[in-house]
């Protein structure tokens, strides 16, 4: 991965250091105990959370995110280095290690970009907030197609440049340890580049997804069901192998919906020219 992805240095202090994070299982839908009973977490962990819709994916990471103690619905219990949460992380907001990017957006202010990111690289006390702005737009514009303009409303940004917004904001202002995202393959985030970035940072990112690529790009992932944790599977060399094959396609996909956008006209020709450089025909 390219080293110009990541920053030299935060430029904000992560508020404490955490080193693991630890979920204790609960109950599922059906009041029985979750089979997989506990899943712990280290810095640098890339996780997908996994499940057909309906099946308590979001409750997860929503638990994760309220540090559940056994006060869910769930019943869950979420642990930070092995221990219960300390205080300040519940009533203090910028002592928070855990940033969720949620599907929904619409609770932002209508502050101008540069505004908005400058209000909270002071809440963060951020040293330098000038270059925090310009880095978080930076990291923001690699994964969005459409460049942020720092003059525009936080509510004339499209879905796709809010969630990229908010996940560069989490990563150089935050500087938070702890990383939730929920269905970014939705937004129309580039999957691939936001998977190569993120790599290269020392924190823990959670994915709740459906697309087979951030999941088998991920350390582990957690398979869910009738609103319980399942298992917890460990990806190995032959999937990855099975990602690489996908991110080929994912690419083309990619590429073609870019043509699309800018007016281009497709044609089979073309098309089956590209897949036969990738392999797939003869």
């Amino acid at each position: 991965m390219p080293n110009s992805h990541v920053l030299e240095q935060p430029l904000a202090a992560p508020t404490r250091e955490i080193h693991t994070i630890t979920i204790l299982g609960g109950q599922g839908k059906n009041g029985l105990p979750e089979p997989l009973r506990q899943v712990d977490l280290k810095m640098g962990d890339i996780v997908s959370v996994v499940g057909p819709t309906g099946c308590g994916k979001t409750t997860l990471i929503n638990d994760i995110e309220l540090y559940a103690n056994r006060n869910t619905p769930t019943g869950r219990t979420v642990l930070i280095n092995g221990e219960p949460l300390p205080e300040d992380y519940l009533w203090d907001p910028s002592a928070n290690p855990i940033a969720l990017i949620s599907q929904h957006t619409n609770f932002l202010s209508d502050l101008p970009v540069k505004v908005f990111l400058e209000t909270h690289a002071r809440i963060r006390g951020v040293a330098s907030p000038v270059r925090a702005v310009e880095e978080t737009v930076n990291f923001a514009n690699q994964l969005t197609g459409e460049p942020i303009i720092l003059e525009n409303a936080m509510t004339e940004l499209s879905g796709g440049q809010t969630r990229s917004l908010l996940i560069a904001d989490a990563i150089v202002i935050g500087n938070s340890p702890i990383i939730l995202l929920d269905e970014i393959e939705n937004a129309g985030i580039h999957r691939t580049r936001a998977l190569e970035m993120l790599k290269g940072y020392e924190k823990i990112f959670i994915f709740v997804t459906h697309d087979p690529r951030i999941a088998l790009l991920s350390d582990y992932r957690i398979v869910m069901r009738d609103g319980g944790m399942q298992k917890l599977i460990v990806t190995q060399d032959e999937e990855k192998g099975v990602a690489n094959e996908i991110r080929k396609l994912d690419d083309l996909l990619l590429g073609l919906r870019q043509r699309i956008r800018i007016g281009e006209e497709l044609n089979l020709d073309q098309l089956h020219e590209q897949l036969r450089a990738l392999g797939y025909m003869a």
